[in-house]
């Protein structure tokens, strides 16, 4: 989620190129920029009628898509053990994979965008590519006997289980690549309509943004998991279907009224680039007096191709690198909500009166809980520590999001420990069908999950708003979209870890399994307990990767001659 940054102008001495590209602006000249800055930030323009429509267009279309993405995933385990009879391993490393893909594609789409074919024709491309995964998705759920009857000659037309796995796998690498085009443009898109009305415009359209993102998944997780569980897989992925051809449709109706910029080049492209020069040129002969930097064979003035300007806003990227590769971690965690989470609830008793409710259902409580805690931070804990000299700063709030995403694993074993136990209790045991599977599961509540999605959803609100808003504030606002597309890539990582882990951990534990297809056989409390270790382990690593950690601070970053931001303190924090 990136915004554009307004251009200073170049009669401002605070942006003479000394001799490292930047000089140490005096105290009256900081102040001073402060000072115009703030007074435009204030000079909001009122939001006309037309761009109003073209706002809520966008966000109807985010709320479209990602119900549409939440209503794939809501259930994918599911469908995969008891249509497509993958194994619950398989089923797992399935979504890990296809999570993987989803987070690591936006940066393909982002380079897309930003070098070539333009924010709206990125997504309405994405948005086709989408739409066609997700007419092969129902096309392998649907039991065609059921839905066409019986033949003339008696028979039914109906496929081969590998059929529907064929269709179902290449409906995942169109939705992933799909889905990636649209998640790294539409939100910069969207911020692209309201530059015009200021900085406090565009902050307003994130939270609306983050509103109707939340709305789409408590739909998703809900309505239509409900619907896919207890009346057809089939119909249940329709819904997506339609939702994504209305978003799309939607979304190019007011194409007329847009805000268009033409495409200028990746920064991301340019950030690789950089990094690819100091580490393939020579190391170049500084003059006497001047010290050696490890950037240098990329500087202009040592034989590279950028300017100072530029090299110091992908070292100002590349600093938060370690903070970020810590991060990769939390995703494996967090995935375990889409599959053991789901395996655990599946055996959990998820009737309640005559009505049996989805066992995804549960990932509700962790949109609920981010809804209701991010006023209670936001409005009271924040400032409540800022007023009593203690506020907390990005990487503390990120590392408090760790120790609760640690905690939540820790409940999940000790609800497993309680599952099992209580089916070994007389009439601690029932049965159960869900989606066309029977499950035996122990008679306690599937409700006793809440506490560990509640828990996740905690630290969401902490590791991963608090990580996004990290990046943002040590990156130059130029480089925010690539910001963007590497913290997006830590949440694909992470999928991939969550796979490596598990399997990693079933082929070392055969003999006394803690995890298997049917996790009853199995001793899962002990992976739950292995991922809280592995997540604290990564917490302390974290600590010591903070403690050195210098905070860049700014009050502007913008250089005017080459279009790249960078930091007036830089030659203090850099480490390089």
């Amino acid at each position: 989620m990136d915004s554009s940054s307004s251009t200073k102008s170049k009669d401002n001495p605070a942006f003479d190129a000394g001799e490292d590209g930047f000089v140490e602006p005096s105290k009256q000249e900081r102040n001073a920029a402060i000072a115009d800055s703030s007074e435009e930030v204030h000079k909001e323009k009122k939001i006309s009628a037309k761009t109003l429509m073209v706002v809520i267009c966008i966000l109807l279309t985010e709320m479209g898509e990602r119900l549409t993405f939440y209503s794939v995933v809501a259930n994918i385990v599911l469908f995969c053990t008891s249509v497509l009879r993958y194994s619950s391993t398989t089923a797992a490393n399935i979504n890990n994979i296809f999570t993987g893909m989803v987070y690591l594609m936006p940066v393909i789409g982002g380079i897309i965008s930003d070098a070539w074919a333009g924010k709206f024709r990125t997504i309405v491309a994405c948005g086709f590519i989408y739409i066609l995964g997700l007419v092969l998705l129902p096309a392998s759920a649907f039991g065609y006997k059921s839905v066409f009857g019986e033949e003339n000659d008696g028979s039914y037309f109906d496929m081969t289980v590998d059929t529907r796995r064929a269709l179902f796998l290449s409906s995942l690498v169109f939705i992933a690549i799909g889905t990636g085009g649209i998640k790294a443009n539409v939100g910069p898109f969207g911020a692209q309509q309201l530059q015009e009305q200021g900085e406090a415009a565009i902050k307003s359209f994130f939270n609306w943004f983050y509103w109707f993102i939340n709305v789409g998944s408590l739909i998703a997780y809900t309505a239509v998991a409900y619907l896919q569980q207890e009346v057809s897989f089939g119909w249940g992925y329709v819904v997506p279907l339609v939702s994504m051809i209305v978003a799309i449709l939607l979304f190019i109706v007011v194409k007329p009224f847009y805000v268009h910029k033409t495409p200028g080049g990746s920064l991301l492209s340019m950030s690789v680039a950089v990094v690819w020069q100091v580490l393939t040129r020579k190391r170049p002969e500084v003059p006497p007096g001047e010290k050696s930097r490890f950037f240098d064979p990329a500087r202009a003035r040592y034989g590279g191709s950028f300017d100072d300007h530029t090299v110091e806003s992908v070292k100002a990227v590349l600093r938060v690198l370690p903070v970020f590769l810590t991060i990769v971690m939390y995703w494996a965690v967090y995935n375990q909500m889409s599959t053991t989470f789901l395996f655990q609830g599946e055996r959990l008793d998820v009737s309640v009166g005559s009505i049996q409710i989805p066992a995804s259902g549960l990932n509700a409580f962790n949109t609920i809980i981010i809804i209701i805690l991010i006023p209670i931070v936001d409005r009271g804990l924040y400032p409540c520590m800022e007023k009593i000299g203690r506020p907390l700063s990005h990487l503390q709030r990120i590392g408090i999001g760790f120790v609760l995403a640690s905690l939540s694993m820790v409940v999940a074993g000790v609800v497993e420990i309680a599952r099992k136990d209580r089916m070994e209790e007389p009439g601690g045991t029932l049965t159960q069908d869900l989606g066309g599977e029977k499950f035996i599961a122990s008679s306690m509540s599937v409700f006793v999950q809440v506490p560990q999605f509640a828990l996740v959803g905690a630290s969401e609100v902490f590791a991963s708003i608090c990580g996004l808003e990290f990046a943002y504030t040590q990156a130059p606002k130029s480089m925010q979209g690539v910001i963007m597309g590497l913290f997006l890539v830590t949440s694909g990582l992470g999928g991939f870890l969550a796979s490596g882990i598990l399997n990693a951990v079933k082929a070392a534990t055969k003999s006394y399994p803690w995890f298997d297809d049917e996790i009853n056989n199995a001793h899962v409390e002990y992976y739950f307990f292995l991922l809280g270790g592995l997540m604290l382990l990564d917490f302390f690593i974290f600590l010591l990767i903070a403690k050195f950690y210098r905070y860049r601070h700014t009050e502007y970053d913008e250089i005017p001659d080459s279009g790249v931001a960078v930091d007036d303190k830089d030659s203090e924090n850099t480490q390089f």
